[in-house]
């Protein structure tokens, strides 16, 4: 079992789709170890992105984020990053596959919906950003399909 960190973006939000996101990533056996919704402020996309602060598309993306809330999820079960990226498609919505969040939802590369880790190093990162230890759950779904492992 591994966790990984998914975000719903604000465009997401705003459309309605935080229901139907989590949906998609609980019916691939994934379960919900933390959530909440949260309003990033410049500081916070400066922190998360800090890999991309320097890059020319930072100003559109900083701006993207900061303008209404976003859900941050840490999602556990086995092969958690894979299987989140998996549904979660290609970064540009239009090279994503049918099916995935980004190729039903996405209406640019800018305002892809999702967020999700990749790599355990990552995860470990972005979760800790968002969440401390002691809003991280650890549980089993009432079909023992997966637990979050602290």
């Amino acid at each position: 079992m591994e966790m990984t960190f998914a975000m719903i973006k604000p465009n997401a939000v705003k459309s309605g789709l935080i229901g139907r996101i989590i949906d998609r990533y609980e019916s691939a056996g994934l379960v919900v170890c933390a959530v909440k919704m949260h309003q990033m402020t410049s500081a916070d996309a400066r922190g998360f992105y800090a890999e991309h602060v320097e890059k020319p598309f930072f100003a559109e993306l900083e701006a993207y984020m900061t303008k209404g809330p976003s859900v941050m999820l840490a999602l556990g079960g086995e092969n958690a990053i894979a299987k989140v990226r998996a549904i979660n498609g290609a970064t540009n919505p239009a090279k994503a596959e049918p099916g995935t969040l980004r190729y039903d939802y996405a209406p640019s590369m800018t305002e892809n919906v999702v967020h999700s880790s990749d790599s355990p190093a990552s995860a470990d990162r972005e979760i800790h950003f968002w969440f401390k230890d002691e809003e991280l759950y650890a549980y089993e779904t009432a079909s023992k399909k997966a637990c979050c492992i602290l």
